[in-house]
């Protein structure tokens, strides 16, 4: 095995999940289409007051964006699992860690990615200062990846379930609730005026240490779910 012909590996999985994620674009409306959904309809339920939409409006996003990547979680390794890819995977000479990033990076490109781009809009809509939306963005970028690699571990050890899907939120929601306290922190501190750095040293260290660990942690899953 060789430099070249392992990243010729990853950069091919890479591209045919694009493909296939494409091809279903119904499903990958769904998670951002449940963002746009949940957020826009606290303002119906609260009321429509600035001061407290102002508020509470980093730990809905959040919270929306939390639910709606777990939303999309299923669908990182079940097509491979129902069409027996991820058996090729195990015996391929690659190392199943980089296949396993490469699918990670593709689950965060069409579901996490979105949701950074549609977020502003939403702060618009909840009231948030220019600051605080910035701030937003920032905690999405480093946020959002981690929940696609801490949950693509959960995803590992419930692929073989025919009903996972309760016991998946039972074993990544514990995992999410750093993440959603930093980033969500960050964003009022950023709206009172008050310092962000250690938030967002915070949120880049989880995002180091889930890069570092979440794809070795996956695969080792993978074995035992499919050994």
């Amino acid at each position: 095995m060789t430099t070249a012909s392992l990243n010729r590996a990853f950069a091919l999985l890479l591209w045919r999940d694009l493909l296939l994620a494409f091809r279903r674009r119904t499903e990958l409306l769904n998670p951002l289409l449940f963002f746009v959904l949940v957020t826009t309809l606290f303002p119906l339920g609260i009321g429509a007051d600035p001061a407290l939409l102002r508020q509470i409006a980093p730990g809905i996003i959040w919270v929306a964006a939390l639910l709606a990547a777990m939303l999309s979680l299923d669908s990182v390794f079940r097509s491979d699992f129902e069409d027996g890819s991820l058996e090729q995977f195990l015996l391929s000479a690659q190392p199943l860690s980089v296949l396993v990033l490469a699918k990670v990076i593709v689950h965060w490109l069409i579901t996490g990615l979105p949701l950074l781009i549609v977020a502003p809009l939403l702060g618009l809509l909840l009231n948030l200062p220019g600051e605080s939306i910035a701030t937003l963005m920032l905690t999405l970028l480093l946020g959002t990846p981690v929940l696609s690699l801490v949950g693509a571990i959960g995803v590992a050890l419930t692929v073989g379930l025919r009903r996972g899907g309760m016991i998946l939120s039972l074993l990544v929601l514990p995992l999410y609730i750093p993440v959603l306290i930093f980033a969500a922190d960050a964003v009022q501190s950023a709206g009172a005026g008050l310092s962000i750095s250690a938030h967002l040293s915070l949120l880049a260290a989880l995002l180091m240490l889930s890069v570092s660990l979440s794809p070795l942690a996956t695969a080792a899953a993978l074995k035992i779910s499919l050994g």
